[in-house]
């Protein structure tokens, strides 16, 4: 099935498997030639418009970031309709604008990943494609985030270099150095292949940068041991706003 007024599609990451405030919800799980996604697409509604969700992890955190099926949970997404595509990050922050509770929405990333399918071009017979990635991000979408934040009044650093990395571990203070001197910003581990292949897809793809947590040795406390209940905690009062800021978005 089809939903071809499907005005936004939303991916969640750590800690945020469903959307507040999303009503007459429907699961969909469409077949792709990719193969099985990470689990349903809840289809309802928000501000009056149809709006998909996806957990990226699968609605009980069973799935880890590298081996996601990004090309099948993208597949699944444009199959049902959506055309643009806002992802909801959960990262560690690097520099000082991005402590514990911020949310941002990057315009840079850098992709430390390896051994993951980052790419439609992957089998025999099939199209090379090579996008243009300069920015990685659709600046439109990233424009009516921006706004739409402004206009809810929900606090959102504009701008930043997202550095995706392969986990599921967490760095070392040593690579979090190195990512710094690199330019990154924020640390994660699904921002890639998955704003690669929404650019080979098509999609008007943006990132929602939800920081849970310094980075190892970022923070004021260089020795910190991250816990999953502050990670959690964090995540839970970053995303408050995110109802209110998708729900200008599509008023808009």
């Amino acid at each position: 099935m089809r939903h071809s007024d499907i005005a936004l599609a939303i991916i969640g990451g750590t800690g945020v498997y469903q959307f507040a405030g999303l009503q007459d919800i429907e699961p969909h799980q469409p077949v792709t030639r990719y193969g099985a996604l990470s689990g349903p697409v809840r289809v309802g509604t928000l501000a009056g418009q149809r709006v998909a969700f996806l957990a990226r992890h699968g609605e009980g955190h069973s799935v880890p970031p590298h081996r996601i099926n990004y090309r099948a949970n993208l597949a699944a997404l444009q199959a049902l309709g959506a055309t643009r595509v806002l992802a909801l990050n959960t990262v560690g922050g690097i520099t000082e604008r991005f402590g514990p509770r911020v949310l941002a929405c990057p315009d840079q990333l850098i992709d430390y990943t390896w051994g993951r399918i980052s790419t439609l071009s992957e089998e025999e017979g099939t199209e090379v494609l090579h996008v243009d990635f300069g920015e990685p991000y659709a600046p439109t979408l990233r424009a009516r985030v921006i706004e739409a934040a402004r206009a809810a009044g929900v606090g959102l650093v504009d701008g930043g270099c997202y550095g995706a990395t392969q986990g599921p571990r967490l760095e070392t203070r040593a690579e979090i150095a190195r990512m710094r001197r690199d330019g990154c910003d924020l640390v994660g581990m699904t921002g890639m292949p998955e704003a690669g292949l929404a650019r080979e897809f098509g999609l008007e793809y943006a990132c929602l940068a939800i920081v849970a947590n310094w980075a190892a040795g970022a923070g004021p406390v260089v020795d910190e041991v991250i816990t999953l209940e502050e990670v959690l905690a964090n995540v839970a009062a970053a995303s408050s706003g995110l109802p209110a800021l998708v729900t200008e978005m599509l008023s808009g």
